[in-house]
């Protein structure tokens, strides 16, 4: 394992190529374990979430872009050297996976820019993102099941809830990889473009978010999220106090002016 850091922040993200300036707000985060595939160690997420929080606290950012270096994968899965001695006990006390429960904490927008593999954690960690741009050449797959074990961090969750039950079913029980237009297909990203563009087009989608009022863009991913977590009736519930709230803040006065003006809003995050 490298002794240098596994996952490295760029805080302002570099301007998308051909594309203009940098996205103002927009980090880029990139899990650097390219000659593992940027398998997720526990050192990994750990990381990884200690990164992810400190730009959540970061006023100027406003939305972040996730991938891994290089072209071969996102994430290939977990590091399996690392799983395979573990038993039940020491699973449980050894606090690896609290670190997927912290990922759910974060309130700004997450994209996952993904080429190559996202097998197994890495699947499960473009799931864990509020978006995911794909390129033509990523793979999405939970091969747990080859190994004598299911997905244990969100994968039969989020994956049904993104596709449905039935592909879902076939995926975790086969350990069958989809494609990226399969994936696209089956409702489980957000867009899928040429590979070499994948990250360019992730950093520009970013950017269109991050021009966005942040307070109303956190409190619409949380409403969102919330769907999954409630019955309709509680959803609407929230929603409504929500929606409510947001008529206390600066941004919402700004933009109602700016809109009767005919005008560009000036979004100051209050």
């Amino acid at each position: 394992m490298s002794s240098g850091p596994l996952v490295r922040v760029a805080f302002p993200a570099p301007a998308p190529f051909g594309l203009g300036e940098p996205p103002g707000g927009v980090a880029l985060v990139t899990i650097d374990r390219p000659d593992s595939l940027n398998a997720l160690s526990f050192a990994v997420l750990a990381q990884l979430v200690a990164a992810l929080r400190a730009l959540d606290a970061e006023p100027a950012c406003r939305c972040v872009v996730l991938t891994g270096a290089g072209s071969r994968a996102f994430a290939a899965g977990a590091d399996i050297r690392e799983l395979a001695d573990q038993t039940p006990e020491s699973l449980a006390a050894g606090g690896g996976f609290d670190h997927w429960d912290e990922l759910r904490e974060i309130g700004l927008p997450i994209i996952a820019a993904v080429r190559g593999y996202a097998l197994g954690g890495g699947c499960e960690l473009a799931l864990a993102c509020d978006l995911i741009v794909a390129g033509e050449d990523a793979q999405f797959g939970q091969p747990e099941i080859t190994l004598g074990v299911i997905p244990g961090a969100g994968g039969t969750q989020r994956l049904t809830r993104a596709i449905g039950k039935a592909r879902a079913m076939e995926m975790i029980l086969t350990g069958r990889s989809i494609t990226a237009r399969e994936a696209e297909a089956a409702g489980l990203v957000s867009l899928v473009v040429p590979a070499e563009e994948t990250l360019d087009r992730a950093l520009a989608l970013a950017g269109r978010i991050a021009a966005m009022p942040p307070i109303a863009v956190r409190a619409a991913k949380a409403m969102v999220n919330r769907a999954f977590d409630a019955t309709l009736t509680e959803g609407l519930a929230d929603e409504r106090e929500t929606f409510f709230g947001l008529f206390a803040s600066a941004d919402q006065s700004e933009g109602m002016v700016a809109f009767a003006q005919k005008r560009t809003p000036i979004w100051r995050g209050r």
